[in-house]
């Protein structure tokens, strides 16, 4: 007979996405699945409703439990909180006043933006009051003369960039959940994506920030200077930081300049050596218009094959790269692309490719890497590893990981932003073992660990990887941080149960 643990996790991939409002078969509550104790918060009870419904309108306090469900679950399926009431505000003098009510009736909040994540850092571990930031969704200003735009948190990324785009900007971030995504959350879990290679991380692109601490009093970090040496940088404190610090309302974003020509080439590969041989190449022979590098090994191309049915267009290899230009000149970027490529067939780091230049093709290159998550919630169980190590050690990780595992799960392998060494570490099963489960998580953190790299490289720690917090930093920058939380948030109302052990 199945135990209830078994039944409960093989359920997180088999279920229709949450968008499609089919709320059957749904993961058990996270309060369950992973034996945990609430903290000492007050209960939402009718006056709490009552307050709430006199600020914001009935409209925009959420009851409804089949509207609540959405709200509750993570996008990946693996959790679930118990969130009696959603609120929406439209302004930070909202927000202000929602957080001043919880901080003095100890109630516990969790903000929340696209529900994207995948660290389980945007939903409830239990009926924290979920502040959902979808209606502060307001550009509010794009300065053509600097190349900045101020937005509202609850901006969807692929909405940003189409409004920057119409002035000749571009967001410096890309990511496959773009379509849903707010920009509050990325800076909050200071989103990589696949371009980090040329325009840096998201902290660096982020000018200003306002933020609405625990207590309800609205901080204004809105300066839009690259250069500010007044004192500390303050605005530093919330990115990343998961809502645990404090609620972004606004963001100042650097855009730079869109580019106007844009090349992909898809490269079949024999060995990792070869793959480490051409990204060193293409740094040299491509240099300032090189805007991504991602790698995926064959395993990966066969998974999402089985499961979105994507192929690639060159056949079957042991490694993959994706390498993409962005530039302004046209003829200058083609040139350089194929003679990068020629030169690698030549020197043998290269055994087949393709080049793209067309926007359409361009764009069915990409989904060959940007829809093999969609695959996650069809094949049974995955452990889900997103590191960063150095690039000596990337695929290294990948092979160790398969010896460790032999053949206890279907399937091992590793995708990812080969350019700034993160990589997605996937084990696939159709049967789920706790055992193997926790025995796999611990062996990871360790080896990330030994080899000098991030248990957590862009997805954030959230809930499911703040056990790994004091492993990941040395004991006096882990006591720093809980002492900056005790400081910014001393009831420990913002998103309880996330990033702290």
């Amino acid at each position: 007979m199945m135990s209830n643990k078994f039944f409960k996790s093989m359920v997180i991939f088999n279920v229709k996405n949450i968008s499609s409002r089919s709320y059957t078969n749904l993961p058990d509550f996270t309060k369950n699945t992973f034996n945990v104790e609430r903290g000492f918060y007050n209960y939402f009870q009718e006056p709490h409703l009552r307050f709430f419904q006199n600020l914001l309108g009935n409209e925009r306090v959420v009851t409804d439990l089949f509207d609540l469900e959405r709200h509750n679950v993570d996008w990946f399926l693996q959790l679930r909180g118990s969130s009696d009431v959603v609120l929406k505000p439209k302004t930070t003098e909202e927000v202000s006043k929602i957080l001043e009510f919880c901080n003095g009736n100890k109630l516990a909040v969790c903000p929340q933006g696209g529900n994207t994540g995948a660290s389980g850092g945007s939903v409830p571990v239990f009926d924290e009051i979920i502040i959902s930031m979808e209606m502060m969704n307001e550009i509010i200003n794009i300065d053509e003369d600097s190349g900045t735009v101020t937005c509202q948190s609850g901006v969807i990324l692929e909405s940003l960039d189409k409004a920057v785009a119409e002035k000749g900007f571009v967001v410096p971030l890309d990511l496959g959940a773009k379509g849903s995504c707010h920009i509050g959350g990325n800076v909050a879990t200071n989103a990589g994506g696949m371009r980090l290679i040329r325009y840096g991380n998201l902290h660096g692109n982020i000018l200003g920030l306002e933020v609405v601490k625990a207590n309800g009093e609205v901080l204004n970090l809105l300066k839009p200077m690259k250069k500010d040496n007044t004192g500390f940088h303050l605005k530093n404190l919330f990115i990343g930081s998961e809502g645990t610090l404090g609620i972004i309302t606004k963001v100042i974003l650097q855009c730079p300049p869109r580019p106007r020509s844009q090349h992909v080439a898809f490269l079949g590969l024999q060995k990792y050596d070869k793959v480490l041989k051409t990204f060193k190449k293409a740094r040299s022979d491509l240099g300032e218009i090189l805007s991504a590098v991602e790698v995926m090994d064959h395993a990966t191309i066969e998974f999402a094959h089985e499961y979105v049915q994507t192929v690639s267009p060159i056949g079957d290899y042991p490694f993959y790269l994706l390498i993409e230009t962005s530039g302004s000149s046209d003829e200058h970027d083609e040139h350089k692309v194929h003679a990068f490529v020629e030169s690698a067939l030549n020197q043998h780091f290269v055994l087949n490719g393709t080049v793209a230049s067309d926007h359409t093709k361009v764009r069915g290159l990409w989904e060959l890497r940007e829809k093999v998550p969609v695959g996650f919630k069809k094949c049974g169980w995955v452990g889900l590893f997103d590191v960063s190590l150095p690039i000596k050690h990337y695929y290294t990780m990948v092979d160790e990981t398969r010896s460790f595992l032999k053949n206890r799960v279907d399937s091992v392998f590793g995708f990812g932003h080969l350019g700034d060494g993160n990589l997605h570490l996937n084990a696939v099963s159709k049967k789920y073992d706790e055992t193997l489960k926790t025995s796999l998580e611990k062996f990871v953190a360790v080896k990330t660990t030994e080899f000098g790299g991030s248990v957590s490289a862009e997805h954030g720690v959230g809930f499911l990887k703040r056990r790994y917090l004091p492993m990941a930093n040395s004991p006096g920058a882990f006591h720093l941080m809980t002492d900056v939380k005790k400081l910014l948030d001393p009831n420990r109302i913002l998103n309880p149960y996330k990033i702290f052990p």
